[in-house]
């Protein structure tokens, strides 16, 4: 779609006997030479992988003649960006054209395009067509392609006949959004999971506001991709629901159906019949074949096959095979984790979005062999979605782009039952909050600290340029300038070596790049034992000596409690080397570090818990490592205190941290001071002369204040009132001062220019669209003016937490683009409540 879906309500609801067009446009389906490059939407101009696939299949650099179809989009805006990405990655202007196909009126031009319909039957262009090597279609509303190219009597046009004689004689055709909606037969043209479940269809497209959800919309497609049902904006939008009620619907059994994420592309070779993934994200793969449907008004079903690929995976359609990418390796007997993972129930779900949430709870975990979320609407009417492991069940993992987990899984069985969800305010739910005993350590700060930092949320992307380069940037006093790496907080040395593999690459010297000798864990691959490191060298006065001489020192990823542990003394004093960071920082080095490296930036750490469970237990003074980690009470310990400004928190948006920054911000951060949620691949750079902070990368980072908070006496220590929320990403400013915020001049504030007006129903877990806390909130509340509060719930055995995000007078919202046409939100100052409820779940017959 364009710039982000619009709200559809229902028209008209039909029972499941509502079928697309029998009328095929592909005649002959064996002879077809050409290939597919079929995009999920949000396609970063960055995204280096889709563009090269796309252009080497249209022939190469040198001679492909590409020609750009602008019919979905409002304006040509997106195709001009297209042709211009096109040129940034080598092509001539000469070889890409937009072809002037279109059923209305374009904004911002002074020619009428609506006229350009008439193009559709134009010999002129059918030839022009015929000569290209490949053919785009942007994003938009997939309706105006086909209405622009079949003709009324739903014949095919001139200029569609002469691209499927380019395609089946061995052209390319790519599109991305609504460019991907029109490839296969059925086309899926509006409604999201929650009304696909509800068994709500319309044969008409009707724009309304007032529903919660959208029913179902099918309509015919294209038809160049033949083997199966896609889906664009998967997951971000959360559309498994509506993929797997369309498959069903629709009897594809023979057929998989295909859910491609944004950023992502599929794509089909159609004399090797494969599909391959290429991009950032994945396509979820649908199986119906095995499925039992239990007849009901609403969904209710089980045993729905879901497998997600990712990138370098693909797929053999015709013996149904898939082969996952030799770097990855299988999890199978062999899974990292052991925790209990919670049911996805909203915004504080750890890894809440679908491959995240089965990736790490479920695939990668022995303690469970089944997972749960729910979909429901405000008035609790929904479905329990459950996900389970089954012998067929494989799943693989390896490192992607430096330290980035990197998942992919098969034959993950899913089941739909529907629910009755309701909720009940009840101040003594959690009577047991037991409060931290834990004490923060008072820090030194009578002399200036003329250094910076750089503050990584975790998983940085070696490929993560902005933060590299800014790294570097400050840690160049000169020419020669020397950085140290502590991998302390790992249990290899393969991180610190892979960082500094990393600093080369972006143009560092590596013999001023050196590995420190302070560890607390024996690297097993190596014949040294480094877990003696630490006692022998964190007061050794030669490496002291040395650290005083360096420009930067950077603080790798894993357990934060053993960097403490290296710098420390055993009664809690400095070590020599711990001071000799100190004074190299307060005389201009640069300090950094991502994931443990970013949570020891401050007095107070964050060392384990989770969101549902800190705010429901409180805190605990034993430290269970993994299991601390994922979930569990709260644990703090000293942090190192190089950042002065309040308390941080990494991993934020993947690890669902915002429940526990809130409770460690109540009992021991200061009201003159926010505390920080940092995304993963994303750094929070501090100017400590200037008082100024800057986000880089490609998540951002969430302000907490609780300064003006409220408490009600009648509700425990787990109820908070009047939490002021903002969201700051790539090229936004805070003033650490005055809390004043500074945002991108790319961006324009959305208050009053709201782009959606629509109903929300509550997040409720992994299939609710905009899965991310910054995304629901943006898309949902400050960029809608058809709510004024959205609503989630996080709950567990019967008791939980109802989460209240609202708009004040302050409340404020912006919106630009900054990589493609890729949506970028910033927003401020959205208040939140959390008030604790009891949870009755109810099956529904």
């Amino acid at each position: 779609m364009n710039k982000k879906w619009m709200s559809v309500t229902l028209a008209m609801t039909l029972g499941l006997s509502l079928t697309t067009s029998s009328i095929s446009f592909a005649k002959k389906k064996d002879d077809w030479k050409g290939n597919l490059v079929i995009a999920g939407g949000a396609l970063g101009s960055s995204n280096k992988e889709v563009y090269n696939e796309f252009i080497s299949l249209a022939g190469g650099k040198k001679t492909a003649k590409i020609g750009i179809i602008p019919a979905a989009s409002s304006s040509l805006k997106s195709s001009q960006s297209f042709k211009k990405d096109l040129i940034t990655y080598g092509l001539n202007e000469h070889q890409i054209e937009i072809v002037p196909l279109a059923n209305q009126d374009f904004s911002g031009t002074p020619e009428d395009e609506s006229k350009w319909r008439k193009n559709a039957n134009s010999k002129r262009i059918a030839n022009k067509i015929e000569n290209y090597s490949a053919i785009w279609f942007v994003g938009g509303d997939q309706l105006r392609i086909t209405d622009t190219l079949v003709k009324p009597n739903g014949h095919r046009t001139k200029a569609l006949d002469a691209i499927w004689k380019m395609y089946k004689e061995g052209g390319v055709l790519g599109g991305t959004s609504a460019g991907a909606a029109i490839m296969s037969d059925v086309m899926i043209t509006g409604g999201d999971s929650l009304g696909a479940l509800n068994k709500e269809f319309v044969m008409k497209n009707n724009l309304k506001s007032g529903e919660e959800y959208e029913p179902l919309h099918i309509e015919k497609g294209l038809g160049f991709f033949k083997y199966g049902i896609v889906d664009q904006h998967f997951d971000e939008r959360a559309r498994l629901g509506r993929l797997v009620m369309t498959a069903l619907k629709e009897k594809t059994k023979n057929q998989f159906a295909y859910g491609v994420d944004e950023d992502t592309a599929l794509i089909v070779n159609n004399k090797q019949q494969t599909v391959k993934i290429v991009g950032r994200s994945g396509v979820s793969v649908v199986d119906v074949s095995k499925a039992k449907v239990t007849d009901h008004e609403k969904a209710h079903f089980q045993n729905v096959q879901i497998s997600h690929l990712v990138s370098g995976d693909y797929l053999n359609v015709s013996t149904k095979e898939f082969f996952i990418s030799d770097h990855k390796d299988e999890t199978n007997e062999y899974e990292y984790y052991e925790f209990k993972p919670l049911d996805a129930t909203g915004v504080f779900t750890s890894y809440g979005r679908l491959k995240e949430y089965l990736s790490y709870s479920l695939i990668d975990n022995t303690t469970t062999d089944a997972v749960k979320s729910y979909l429901y609407d405000s008035k609790g009417e929904g479905f329990q979605l459950t996900f389970r492991k089954t012998e067929n069940t494989k799943g693989y993992w390896g490192y992607k782009d430096g330290q980035k987990d990197d998942y992919s899984f098969t034959n993950v069985a899913f089941d739909v039952a529907p629910k009755k969800v309701s909720f009940k305010k009840n101040g003594n739910a959690f009577t047991e909050y037991k409060k931290s005993s834990f004490i923060p350590p008072v820090i030194d700060r009578s002399e200036p600290v003329k250094g910076n930092l750089l503050i990584a949320g975790g998983a940085l992307g070696s490929s993560n340029q902005d933060v590299y380069n800014k790294f570097i940037d400050l840690a160049k006093q000169k020419e020669d300038s020397r950085v140290g790496i502590i991998p302390a907080a790992s249990s290899s040395l393969s991180s610190s070596k892979a960082f500094k593999e990393d600093l080369v690459r972006y143009g560092m010297s590596s013999e001023n790049i050196e590995i420190l000798r302070l560890a607390v864990t024996d690297d097993k691959k190596t014949p040294e034992d480094e877990s003696k490191w630490a006692d022998s060298n964190k007061n050794h006065q030669e490496l002291a000596e040395n650290v005083e001489k360096l420009d930067a020192v950077w603080f790798v990823g894993g357990d934060q409690t053993k960097i403490t542990d290296s710098l420390l003394n055993k009664n809690g004093t400095n070590s020599r080397v711990l001071n000799a960071i100190w004074k190299t920082y307060k005389n201009g080095a640069a300090l950094g570090g991502t994931s443990a490296g970013a949570a020891i930036m401050s007095d107070v750490m964050i060392a384990g818990g989770g969101s549902h469970d800190t705010l429901a237990s409180g805190f605990t003074n034993t430290y269970d490592g993994m299991l601390q980690q994922e979930g569990g009470p709260g644990y703090l310990e000293r942090g190192l205190g190089f950042f002065e400004h309040g308390i941080i928190d990494q991993h934020f948006d993947n690890k669902a941290r915002l429940g526990r920054l809130i409770a460690v911000a109540d009992e021991k951060g200061e009201p003159k001071n926010l505390s920080y949620g940092i995304d993963e691949d994303t750094a929070l750079v501090i100017y400590n002369e200037e008082k100024k902070a800057e986000v880089v990368g490609r998540g951002g980072v969430t302000l907490v204040d609780l300064s003006q908070q409220l408490k009600d006496p009648d509700f425990g220590q787990s109820q908070f009132k009047n939490i002021k929320l903002s969201w700051i990403n790539q090229g936004d400013m805070l003033d650490l001062r005055t809390k004043n915020i500074i945002i991108n001049e790319k961006k324009e504030s959305t208050k009053g220019y709201e782009y959606y007006e629509h109903f929300v129903p509550p997040h409720s877990g992994v299939l609710s669209p905009h899965g991310m806390l910054n995304k629901f909130i943006s898309y949902n509340l400050v960029d809608n003016a058809g709510a004024e509060n959205v609503k989630s719930y996080s709950f567990n055995n019967g008791k939980g937490f109802e989460l209240n995000f609202r708009k004040n007078e302050e409340t404020e919202g912006y919106w630009g683009y900054t990589d493609g046409q890729k949506d970028d939100y910033s927003f401020v100052n959205v208040i939140l409540d959390i008030t604790p409820v009891n949870v009755k779940i109810d099956s529904k017959k």
